[in-house]
């Protein structure tokens, strides 16, 4: 998933962690992740959580519109 200009990037893992790219930055932010439904839950690995909600195939983290990466 990816900001439009692509500067902010998550990559969801399929062991429930994530990664966060920010600009140049590679791997920024990783933690854990659950999605329920609709919404996703963050746990970061330096303690702060965050979470989001799917809204047809779009993510809205954070004040963020993220949309999947072809």
């Amino acid at each position: 998933m990816g900001h439009k200009d692509g500067r902010i990037r998550h990559q969801l893992l399929a062991n429930n962690r994530y990664d966060e790219a920010l600009g140049e930055r590679e791997s920024a932010y990783q933690g854990r992740y659950q999605v329920t439904g609709n919404y996703i839950e963050y746990w970061d690995d330096t303690g702060f959580t965050a979470d989001g909600e799917f809204i047809d195939g779009v993510l809205y983290h954070a004040g963020m519109v993220l949309y999947r990466k072809e």
